[in-house]
């Protein structure tokens, strides 16, 4: 593999480099709603607390009763640390010793809109404004393996008009469109050490189309099990790249174009009331990750396609429970658990892409304030476990390695109000 093609590479899985500092697996992003936050959105896909339900499974539009309106946003503080070494060869970039970089993994607030009408007495229209994806990372040039990747960040926004139809008083089935526009940036340099130059930026962005299914079936009056999927979205984030490990001089500017395909998932959960005041609900999420197999992007003036790196991830599943007390006639109050299982296994986990086991703490609660006003918060820590790296480029092994460990938490907050009219 010639120069360029090694720096390109550098830059392109620098793309994905804090996937795991996004909550869920890969660069996925579960925060739809403060209201799901509150219990680790445990259930999601057989509950309708909201408009915001639709976002997991249209089918449940139809539990809603009048036009309603719910809008919010959550807090996302993740503290993410990388320590380790880097190890020169003979010939090549000299061992440049220790290093590390503390809490690179950029804090946000994910915002949210929700709307759902009834057209009839079986039909129900909404509409969401929110994001399943997203990621974005600084590593700064102090770290002494920012050769490998030291920032990334992919944005995606998501428009999702749905229709939800009732069949019967058993099962309810939904559909919907997904407009999905998405940018990103990504790049390597020198580390301070070797001057700190600019070894390649790309940045690119594009839009695209992808669709979900839903169905809930009412078992009897206080049983529900839903299940939902949502399709994959294929991106080709369109732009441009430069730095000196494209012509040695960092002058020139090259069109270029980078696929990136948002996983197909799905979702089956179940609701259980037990009595007037608690409830139990559980889901088991499944992503796939296995479909990100190596990133590939064209570069014309390069010789077109490059073959970036090979990733190998695997499918990533999720597993919640939580619980809902009914408090008062006002207060409700929530809690889960969950577990999300890393989408890449020890043998491919590397700095770019440094993929672990998540463990999520939530609670939350629900006021209502009037007849037609509700206001939901919610709170949750993830505790990610340590994961041991290596990082070598087999085909330009004077980079030398980084050997190390990445470890961290993220704390997440969020607020949620939700109007029927």
């Amino acid at each position: 593999m010639n120069k360029n093609n090694i720096t390109l590479a550098l830059a392109i899985t620098a793309a994905m480099g804090i996937s795991s500092h996004a909550a869920a697996a890969g660069f996925q992003l579960a925060e739809y709603s403060a209201t799901g936050l509150g219990r680790a959105f445990a259930g999601e896909a057989a509950m309708a607390d909201n408009a915001s339900a639709q976002f997991r499974n249209p089918a449940m539009l139809t539990y809603l009763k009048g036009i309603q309106v719910s809008t919010g946003a959550i807090y996302v503080d993740p503290n993410i640390d990388i320590a380790g070494t880097h190890s020169g060869i003979t010939g090549g970039i000299p061992s440049l010793g220790a290093t590390n970089s503390s809490d690179f993994a950029n804090s946000a607030v994910i915002p949210n809109f929700y709307f759902s009408r009834p057209l009839t007495d079986k039909a129900t229209i909404g509409i969401a404004f929110g994001t399943h994806f997203g990621m974005r990372t600084d590593l700064g040039t102090d770290f002494k393996a920012a050769m490998f990747g030291n920032q990334a960040e992919v944005h995606t926004v998501e428009i999702n008009p749905n229709l939800g139809y009732k069949i019967n008083d058993q099962l309810s089935v939904g559909a919907g469109v997904r407009y999905v526009m998405a940018s990103g940036h990504f790049g390597a340099a020198l580390p301070n050490q070797l001057g700190g130059s600019n070894l390649k930026y790309m940045e690119g962005e594009d839009n695209a189309w992808g669709w979900q299914v839903g169905t809930a079936w009412q078992i009897n009056a206080n049983n529900r099990i839903g299940f939902s999927y949502q399709s994959a979205v294929k991106l080709n984030l369109e732009g441009h790249a430069n730095g000196i490990g494209f012509d040695g001089t960092g002058k020139g500017s090259y069109a270029g174009s980078l696929p990136i395909e948002l996983p197909a998932s799905a979702e089956i959960a179940s609701f259980h009331q037990l009595n007037d005041q608690w409830a139990v609900h559980a889901s088991v999420n499944w992503t796939d990750w296995s479909a990100f197999e190596k990133l590939e992007a064209n570069i014309p003036d390069l010789n077109g396609p490059v073959d970036i790196k090979q990733e190998n991830w695997k499918d990533n599943y999720r597993f919640a429970i939580g619980t809902t007390y009914q408090a008062t006639n006002k207060l409700v109050l929530r809690s889960g658990i969950a577990y999300d299982t890393s989408a890449v296994d020890e043998a491919n986990r590397t700095q770019t892409i440094p993929e672990t086991d998540r463990t999520w703490l939530s609670v939350g609660a629900g006021y209502a304030w009037s007849e037609n006003l509700t206001l939901d918060a919610g709170f949750t820590y993830i505790l990610a476990k340590e994961a041991n790296m290596l990082e070598q480029e087999k085909e330009l092994p004077i980079l030398g390695e980084f050997n190390g460990q990445t470890s961290g938490h993220i704390w997440l907050a969020g607020v949620q109000a939700s109007y029927r009219f």
